[in-house]
């Protein structure tokens, strides 16, 4: 098993990266030195508890995602591998692929709706947007009293902050991926 200060130092790297901050930004941020964050980057140094605080405080990240074990570079998932969740007496089936996570601000499904399945859903908090990719039939959007038809091989974009409806119009099932991007959470991130 991988030494914690290792796991801690290899996600403090991660974070500072994804987020385009330089070990001199973090150090302002947190109040812990360059050296000392560069030592812990490095695995070279094992902190203090009160040390990691004052990272996780400064960065405004979770205790945890400090410790978490790093995902592997690359993931191979499958929707058959997941318990779908179901509406509309299971008409509507959605498989969940990539959950949400700090670093992405997004999460994935694949759904699958059967021939004039009609889905409604609530609106989202503000900043939430959904990148819909329609593999398979034909996927119909409401959104503000507007219908928008997507055809397999087609995409869609739209602002999730407010009700909007799925509906598969064809004879075939409509088999789409989504995407939703959590925007606030990307500005404050």
């Amino acid at each position: 098993m991988e030494a914690i200060h290792k796991k801690v130092g290899r996600n403090l790297q991660a974070i500072r990266k994804s987020r385009g901050l330089s070990l001199d930004n973090v150090a302002e941020l947190t109040g812990v030195s360059k050296a000392m964050l560069g030592q812990i980057e490095r695995g070279d140094s094992n902190p203090t508890i009160s040390v990691l605080w004052r990272i996780v405080n400064g960065l405004s990240i979770s205790f945890t995602t400090l410790i978490e074990e790093v995902k592997p570079e690359v993931t191979v998932v499958s929707p058959d591998e997941s318990e779908p969740f179901m509406e509309a007496d299971g008409a509507y089936r959605v498989h969940p692929l990539f959950s949400y996570n700090l670093r992405t601000k997004f999460e994935s499904y694949m759904v699958v709706m059967d021939p004039g399945c009609d889905y409604g859903s609530e609106a989202h908090n503000d900043g939430v947007e959904e990148y819909i990719f329609v593999h398979e039939g034909e996927l119909e959007l409401w959104c503000d009293d507007e219908s928008y038809r997507v055809p397999a091989g087609s995409s869609l974009h739209f602002s999730a902050n407010r009700p909007h409806r799925y509906r598969n119009p064809g004879t075939d099932t409509a088999k789409f991926y989504t995407i939703i991007f959590y925007a606030d959470a990307a500005a404050r991130g």
